[in-house]
């Protein structure tokens, strides 16, 4: 089973780029997109419901061309559900939940924390909220999440760790809690796969020539929950795709068990 996860960074725009084409050539089985910024009624019908694919579209009701997620899967969900169960972060269009039948898989734009201290609250809140929920779906069945984490875990994780110290997506207080999350059981699955190989990265700013420099973050991760992780059988980062300050990340389960 290849499952992608991609920050487009406005689906609108990289389909006007071109970009979308990716779409076909991944061949993939589930392909998660984050950050949007559109609503589905917006995204024409080709690209809105691709054929072959189960389609979910979630965008924010606070503020449109926000945020926003997209899910499309080859299998058909037994459910899919949208948002956090606290009402304190739902609205801004951030997470899509299909249960597949081996797993639950969370799409998930975690919040940026850079804007002001009340923004860094509100992030590290959703992380706890989120960590709350997958704990309670992954006592029924395995979890697997992806997304833009906005936080790179370890030094290892981006070009210039010891310039960052202060800037949120690496603060102390941001990388306890992914320290954390991996204590509950949560494996990265490109760790697992490539051990500490460094300069792998999945997004650059756009300025400066970052992404020509390769000065990037790491901050789109998949995780499994730890009974999964037998199954992981490749990870991957597709740092030559362009269309996005993001570029996509992939892994690949055996699902024949």
């Amino acid at each position: 089973m290849r499952l992608y996860s991609w920050n487009v960074n406005g689906f609108r725009a990289l389909c006007a780029k071109g970009a979308w084409a990716w779409f076909k050539d991944a061949q993939a089985d589930v392909v998660a997109l984050q950050e949007t910024k559109t609503e589905e009624a917006q995204v024409p019908e080709e690209h809105r419901r691709p054929s072959g694919y189960h389609s979910a579209w979630f965008s924010s009701v606070k503020k449109r061309g926000y945020s926003g997620v997209a899910t499309f899967s080859r299998i058909q969900p037994l459910q899919v559900t949208f948002d956090l169960p606290v009402p304190a972060f739902q609205g801004e269009g951030r997470l899509i939940h299909m249960e597949l039948h081996d797993f639950h898989l969370f799409n998930v734009y975690f919040p940026n924390g850079q804007m002001n201290e009340e923004r860094l609250a509100y992030k590290l809140g959703f992380y706890e909220a989120f960590l709350a929920h997958a704990q309670k779906m992954r006592a029924h069945k395995p979890v697997v999440v992806c997304g833009d984490f906005n936080t790179a875990h370890k030094a290892i994780d981006l070009a210039r760790p010891a310039q960052n110290e202060n800037t949120s997506g690496f603060l102390p207080i941001e990388r306890a809690w992914m320290d954390r999350f991996v204590a509950h059981g949560y494996i990265d699955s490109f760790r697992h796969v490539h051990g500490d190989m460094p300069a792998n990265y999945s997004w650059w700013s756009f300025r400066a020539g970052a992404r020509e420099r390769n000065i990037g973050w790491r901050i789109d991760y998949f995780f499994v929950s730890e009974e999964l992780a037998p199954r992981i059988t490749n990870a991957w980062i597709d740092s030559g795709v362009k269309g996005s300050d993001h570029c996509p990340v992939g892994i690949e389960l055996d699902c024949s068990h």
